[in-house]
């Protein structure tokens, strides 16, 4: 008989587990320490095996429903619904092993493990969660050009065209270490560089006197001062670039 909400509710704890049911082999087991959780009796070959679907109300009676309905429709195919259930989770930790946010991960890694300074570290973070939005979940291997570009849009949109250069550049990066581990086949990001607006170069002004350098100079070289002095400012005006 079905399970009404009402019921639910009104369900207490007693000396033993009480396994109320809502059909279809849904049950609701509501133990001593007064928790209410979702489970589906069913049989499979000559065996008789359970699954769990969580804990009421975080999952409420329509999705507990769903869920047993959805484990009915594999056992009218044949297929065990627990062993379904391992299989999707298998497959979604190697999906998970394999985004876009765990490569970037192992990259920063990567790059921490080889010394790289922690401000070097914390630009390619920042640059990276830039992208997250659009790229974390998605397998690496599957991510293209049309993808990646959607951030580098956004943040061409607030007029930061060289923030957009160096994301596709460390996502770039991302997506080389992905090839090195075997996740990704090519780098989508290579025909991008003509795809994104190019940052305004601003030249510095040519030196055109000289005068006042050249004075110092010479007030360098007759400068009267400790031996150790001369040798420094003579020094310096060698290495000035």
């Amino acid at each position: 008989m079905p399970l009404p909400d009402t019921r639910i509710r009104a369900l207490k704890p007693r000396g033993k587990p009480a396994k109320p049911g809502d059909g279809g082999g849904l049950l609701l087991v509501v133990n001593q320490n007064g928790s209410k959780l979702w489970r589906m009796v069913y049989r499979y070959g000559s065996k008789q095996k359970r699954l769990s679907f969580g804990a009421w109300p975080a999952v409420s009676l329509a999705q507990a429903r769903a869920q047993r309905d959805e484990a009915r429709k594999l056992l009218a195919e044949e297929i065990d619904p627990l062993q379904q259930k391992k299989r999707d989770k298998i497959a979604k930790a190697d999906a998970a092993a394999k985004s876009f946010e765990a490569s970037a991960d192992e990259f920063i890694d990567k790059n921490r493990r080889e010394n790289k300074s922690e401000a070097t570290l914390n630009k390619k973070r920042w640059l990276i969660s830039l992208a997250l939005k659009d790229l974390r979940t998605k397998p690496i291997g599957e991510i293209d050009a049309a993808d990646i570009l959607v951030p580098l849009r956004r943040v061409e949109a607030l007029g930061n065209y060289e923030t957009a250069r160096r994301l596709r550049a460390v996502i770039s990066q991302v997506v080389r270490y992905g090839i090195a581990t075997a996740r990704v086949s090519n780098d989508p990001t290579f025909g991008l560089r003509a795809a994104i607006i190019a940052p305004k170069v601003t030249h510095r002004a040519a030196k055109t006197d000289w005068e006042p350098l050249t004075r110092l100079i010479q007030s360098i070289w007759t400068y009267t001062g400790s031996i150790e002095t001369r040798a420094a400012l003579k020094l310096m005006v060698l290495l000035y670039p």
